[in-house]
């Protein structure tokens, strides 16, 4: 089967990718920023640049005909290491369990954003 690369208006694009690519039962999703759809950045608390963040990436999943539900894996970068407690709390807004995915959280050398989340779907029985 080969791949399929979606793009949606309904979030920010901000460089020669895709959103996501459908891959046989397998969903890549981008890394997400805090902008809105027009590409404009999400300021102010890294709470409110986390749910931006998070709520493009649900986007891009739902462009895909997925869901977050489906993670196996969440790989999320942080500009402070001192937003990890409330990344916790913020991302289990966004997935939730039983089934949670493997995760992957690393400081990163971010520029004028806070916070960035990509992820690894499987929509397979």
């Amino acid at each position: 089967m080969p791949k399929r690369a979606i793009v949606t208006d309904q979030a920010p694009r901000g460089g020669p990718y895709s959103h996501a690519v459908v891959a046989g039962d397998t969903i890549y999703l981008a890394g997400c920023v805090p902008a809105r759809p027009d590409g404009t950045r999400v300021t102010g608390s890294f709470a409110e640049q986390a749910h931006a963040a998070f709520t493009n990436l649900a986007t891009c999943a739902a462009a895909a005909g997925s869901s977050l539900d489906q993670a196996v894996r969440v790989g999320v970068y942080l500009r402070d290491w001192a937003d990890f407690a409330e990344l916790n709390e913020i991302y289990q807004e966004y997935i939730k369990g039983p089934d949670l995915p493997v995760r992957t959280t690393l400081p990163v050398a971010l520029e004028g954003i806070d916070i960035e989340v990509d992820a690894v779907l499987y929509t397979g029985a």
